[in-house]
């Protein structure tokens, strides 16, 4: 009983500090990149995955156990263009009372960029980054099934001579049990930001915020473990229209939506099932782990928010489609991530984790 009033705090807590503040698309956009190759492979939000990857604590900070104790990890990604990032993350288990602690550092680099000036003439070369710093702790609730987790992260972005600081919070729960099923709840980007990019402009931009439920669960007979994520759970619209869809809107199935004022009831109402199916598709990520052996994964993600953002009106293409895998052999650790972006470009993200 204690544990489920505790858990019920944690989310009318949630519910009171996001649901404030959901209009805008906020800043620091790239706390939302997949950091890490297996969170990359699994469609972006492997939120409820319960081994020893310590690179887990990054997509949710309630992940973070004992199992990942003295694990270091790198990873990097040479990103769009000559866009690039990466990810370090490092986990210590103090004890089975005091829990977990563990850190992280990324960044994102935008790569070379020109200056030009007012009259259109080439100046010096621009630089932009983004970091950021994580702190994280957790620790098993009194039933062991539940575990609790809390992420402190510091933010610091630089274009040019123009830069900003911020802090925000990321607060996990997870439910897991010895037959392989999983199911998490996480609050992403909880903060602010202290200091704007520009003077000029006065009010501070808010946060990429973000509630996310993910359950996962390994096949009893079959080396399999399949995961689904319902992303952005505070906010219903997802819908998006690229600029070069001249076609206007168009269904789950690449149908355009006919507004005619003829159309039949039965029209109409595939027409509004359409719709809402689409919406809510834009929630789910899917993933999957084909489990090999003990040491050797073939994953597979697909995203299909980032399909219908990245998908070009004459062309449906792969976009939002992941696959990758991951290999351990004693101390070491690798995996691979690649990511069907849009037709011009892909990501490959690689990951290497060692126990000391």
């Amino acid at each position: 009983m204690k544990n489920i009033v505790s858990i019920l705090l944690i989310f009318q807590f949630l519910s009171v500090s996001i649901l404030a503040q959901i209009g805008g698309t906020g800043t620091y956009r790239f706390l939302d990149i997949p950091m890490t190759a297996r969170a990359a492979a699994l469609g972006g939000s492997p939120i409820a995955v319960w081994d020893q990857d310590v690179n887990l604590m990054y997509s949710n900070p309630a992940l973070l156990n004992k199992n990942m104790h003295q694990k270091l990890s790198a990873n990097y990604c040479n990103y769009v263009s000559d866009m690039n990032f990466g990810y370090l993350g490092y986990a210590h288990h103090l004890s089975d009372k005091i829990g977990s602690i563990g850190g992280g550092l990324q960044f994102f680099n935008y790569g070379k960029i020109q200056g030009y000036d007012e009259f259109d003439q080439k100046t010096r070369m621009v630089q932009a980054n983004d970091y950021m710093l994580s702190l994280n702790y957790s620790r098993p609730m009194d039933d062991s099934s539940f575990n609790i987790g809390i992420a402190l992260k510091t933010i610091y972005s630089r274009y040019d001579e123009f830069w900003t600081i911020g802090n925000a919070v990321d607060l996990g729960v997870t439910y897991h049990t010895k037959k392989d099923l999983t199911i998490s709840v996480v609050a992403k980007n909880i903060g602010v930001m202290y200091k704007n990019y520009s003077q000029v402009i006065a009010s501070k931009e808010t946060l990429p915020r973000n509630v996310q439920l993910g359950l996962s669960y390994k096949l009893p007979k079959a080396p399999l473990r399949l995961m689904v994520t319902y992303d952005q759970f505070l906010k219903w619209n997802l819908d998006y229209i690229s600029p070069v869809d001249t076609a206007g809107k168009s269904s789950t199935f690449g149908q355009e939506n006919k507004t005619q004022k003829d159309s039949t009831r039965w029209q109409k109402f595939q027409q509004r099932f359409g719709d809402n199916s689409d919406l809510f598709m834009r929630h789910i990520v899917l993933g999957a782990e084909i489990l090999v052996t003990k040491n050797l994964h073939i994953r597979v993600g697909y995203n299909y928010r980032r399909q219908r953002e990245f998908r070009l009106p004459e062309r449906r293409g792969a976009a939002g489609l992941s696959l990758g895998f991951g290999f351990n052999i004693k101390r070491f650790g690798i995996s691979y991530a690649f990511n069907k972006m849009a037709l011009p470009g892909n990501s490959s993200i690689f990951s290497f984790t060692y126990r000391l």
